[in-house]
Order: C-alpha cells, then sequence, then structure tokens
C-alpha cells in the first residue's frame, strides 16, 4: 500500500439518503413538519431506495460500500458539534458531542449524548450529561474493562471575544470564517450567559476534563481533570491503562503528549511529550491514539504548521508510550479518530475540509506503518465545518461512522451517520 498516492474511494449506495433532510433545512421549514418519529422512517425508506453520487467524486471503488447515510440530531435549530461514538460490550451504542450551542463558538455548550440499542436505526432523544456556566465542547466517549463509561469535554471562554468584537455568529468558507449578523436579542442573550460569572470566576472554570458514570450512564460523577484534551478521548490498553494522547489548553507549557489513568478514569497523571518534527513548533493539536495488534501505540496528530498544513500526522511508541518518535506525515484531513478492527487491521477516519467537502478513512494493514487508498465516506458538504469523523465495527462486521456538518449559511449543524461495509 502507498503512502499519499491513491484514488479515493466511494461509498455507494446510499450517501445521500438523508437528501430531503439537508434540503429541509435550507427551505427552513417549520420543527413540525419532521418530527423524530417521521425522520427515522423517512430516512430509512430514502436509504434503501435512492442513491445520488456526491459532487466531485469519481466512479465507485471495490474498497467499500456504503448501505446507509442519515442525519441522526432531532432538528432543534442547534448546532451540533464535535461528536465520538463508542460500543459497549453488550451492543449498545453511545454518542456524545457539544450540543445546545446556537454556532461554532457560543456560550451556550452543552455536553449532551443519545444511545442506540439497535445499532444505529434508532436513537434516544439527546440527553444532557454536563452543562456548566462555560462553553462545553468537544467531547469523546469510551467503555472502560471494568464497564464504566468515560466522557470527556473541556470548558472554553472564546466566546468573549466574539462577544467583545460583536461578531457572534460564523460561517466557514473554503480557506476562512466570515461573520453573519445578529440580532440585539441575539446580543442580549450572549450578553446574559456571558454574566452569569465573573471575569474571575469565568478564567477558574476552564479546564479539561472527564466525568464517569458506573451504571451504565444513569447517573454521572463531577468533573475530573485530565491534563490534555483531545475530542477523541482516550483509550484502554491491554494492560488495563487509560492512555490519553493531546494537548494542554491551559497551562503555560502547552505540551502535547500523552496522560496515563491507572485507576479506570479515576485521576490522570503526565506520561510522556511527543517531540516536534524539526522546524515545527507546537501547533499540533486534537490527537488520537489506538493501541495495534503487534502492541506499537500509534497517535495522530492534527498540524497547523507550514509544512503539510492541514495534514495528519503520526508518531509511534513501542514502549507502552514512555517514549515517541518524531511525527511524520500520512495525508491531507483532520482530526483522525483511530479503530483497531477485529481482524486486526487499523482503521483513520476523518473530516475532508476542502472541496468536495466531506469525511473520509484509510485503513492499514501493517500496524500502521503505511495506509491505503482513501474512501469517500461523504462528499457533499456545504462548507468545510464538519468532521471529527469516528468509527465503530458493528456486530456483523459493518462499520458506522459518526460526523458532524454545518447547514452552510442557515447557521445549524447535525450529526449525520454513514454505515458501511470495507471491500
Amino acid at each position: 500500500m502507498r503512502r499519499f498516492r491513491g484514488r479515493p474511494a466511494l461509498l455507494s449506495p446510499g450517501v445521500l439518503a438523508d437528501s430531503f433532510l439537508i434540503a429541509r433545512f435550507k427551505m427552513n421549514l417549520p420543527e413540525n413538519d419532521c418530527t423524530r418519529r417521521s425522520f427515522l422512517l423517512q430516512t430509512s425508506t430514502l436509504a434503501a431506495a435512492a442513491f445520488v453520487p456526491p459532487r466531485g467524486v469519481g466512479a465507485a471503488s471495490s474498497l467499500a460500500t456504503g448501505l446507509q447515510t442519515k442525519v441522526i440530531s432531532p432538528h432543534t435549530g442547534a448546532y451540533n458539534g464535535w461528536p465520538t461514538l463508542a460500543r459497549r460490550k453488550n451492543g449498545d451504542l453511545w454518542v456524545s458531542w457539544s450540543g445546545g450551542r446556537v454556532s461554532h463558538v457560543c456560550p451556550f455548550g452543552q455536553v449532551q449524548s443519545m444511545l442506540s440499542k439497535d445499532e444505529g436505526e434508532t436513537w434516544t432523544w439527546p440527553r444532557v450529561l454536563l452543562d456548566s456556566a462555560g462553553d462545553d465542547r468537544d467531547s469523546g466517549v469510551l467503555e472502560t474493562a471494568e464497564g464504566t463509561l468515560v466522557v470527556t469535554t473541556f470548558t472554553s471562554n472564546a466566546y468573549q471575544q466574539h462577544l467583545k468584537e460583536g461578531t457572534l455568529f460564523h460561517i466557514h468558507t473554503e480557506n476562512s470564517w466570515i461573520s453573519r449578523s445578529h440580532s440585539p436579542e441575539e446580543l442580549a442573550q450572549w450578553r446574559a450567559a456571558d454574566q452569569r460569572l465573573s471575569e474571575s470566576e469565568s478564567k477558574a472554570e476552564l479546564g479539561e476534563w472527564c466525568i464517569r458514570s458506573t451504571d451504565g450512564g444513569i447517573s454521572w460523577s463531577a468533573r475530573i481533570p485530565t491534563i490534555v484534551n483531545s475530542p477523541h478521548g482516550p483509550i484502554q490498553l491491554r494492560d488495563g491503562r487509560l492512555l490519553y494522547a493531546g494537548k494542554q489548553l491551559y497551562a503555560e507549557s502547552r505540551r502535547v503528549g500523552v496522560c496515563e489513568s491507572k485507576n479506570d478514569g479515576l485521576s490522570w497523571g503526565w506520561l510522556a511529550e511527543i517531540p516536534l518534527r524539526k522546524g515545527d513548533t507546537q501547533r499540533y493539536h486534537e490527537l488520537h491514539a489506538v493501541e495495534a495488534a503487534n502492541g506499537t501505540l500509534i497517535a495522530h496528530i492534527r498540524n497547523h504548521n507550514d509544512e503539510n498544513k492541514g495534514w495528519t500526522l503520526q508518531s509511534e511508541s513501542t514502549d507502552g508510550g514512555v517514549h515517541w518518535n518524531e511525527p511524520h506525515p500520512v495525508c491531507y484531513g483532520f482530526p483522525s479518530h483511530l479503530l483497531c478492527l477485529r481482524d486486526g487491521r487499523l482503521l483513520m477516519s476523518y473530516g475532508y475540509r476542502r472541496a468536495p467537502y466531506g469525511n473520509r478513512a484509510r485503513v492499514s494493514a501493517d500496524n500502521g506503518k503505511t495506509w491505503g487508498e482513501e474512501i469517500v465516506l461523504s462528499a457533499d458538504g456545504a462548507d468545510g465545518d464538519l468532521g471529527y469523523t469516528s468509527t465503530v465495527e458493528l456486530s456483523d462486521g459493518t462499520l458506522l461512522s459518526v460526523w458532524y456538518e454545518s447547514q452552510g449559511d442557515k447557521h445549524l449543524a447535525v450529526l449525520r451517520q454513514a454505515r458501511w461495509r470495507l471491500g
């Protein structure tokens, strides 16, 4: 397999099975035109009946077959972002994300979750797991060997700069963000939310966190500091440790590396720093890790340095995360979510923020040494405000990927999923 070359493979059929929902958003139809039950029924029907090829992508490949694609977040006029999908040992699926929002950056973010007991065919109504007085953002979810659910997030006050400038809403274009006008009522809402805390209280609220549930998600702990943050959260190693590859967001050093928990997520300690590539600065973000079949630990990194800007970089450790090698480029697209399949192959899934906007995946059959051709999961995004794709393997060997996707100038963002099969 080649590391960089190869024509993208297109998922088919069913990549646009939720096209009626996207059209509905663009037509700005009232919410009661699409109840949760009706949109689940209609998306299932469309998935079985229709396929429209995505824009700008070539013919289908034998690398993968798409079975169904649909929107899974209910239409509440909200902006839903940065999800992570996990499959429990009992087969239940959990997805967690930042919901309750009105914008990519705003003071209203909550950690929300949904549960599916039928492998993604239907989902429960969203539930709020955490709602601090700050902006609760990117959320990861993991079930540990003990059966504990661990959900990660971080708290931000970045919205305050936009509030100060009066530029509350932003829309992502090919290379930048543009502002949308706001009403006096919207400005008043942001100010009221911001005034829940004093300036010192707002700063004290900042942090990287996890919450835990030992009863299957019925009740949740208080926030636990995790030292680093990254959208898809930690993984569990075969030796039982939880390994969290990420970045310190608020410490002066802003180190990029890994921390670990030896007590099922109750506390976290720093383990090792990932070295910078020669010529790079600490413009590394949004890591995720996986333990390959041969025991190698692989970390993927969103790179914002000039060389390979917008690419995923990869670093490896062969001693349990104590030492890591210098990162090297894999491909364009970010951030990457890593999964070890039951047959030992590795899967990376990631957002693709240039035309045609969408989400893609690659497979490695040699423990991450090389990555195969791109598989196109979607290529019909309205703009580059999308991605954070994560994937699980279902009981029948098919794959389920979830991501978020903006609805362009309507200033909404939905959660979408694709069910697909390799080969």
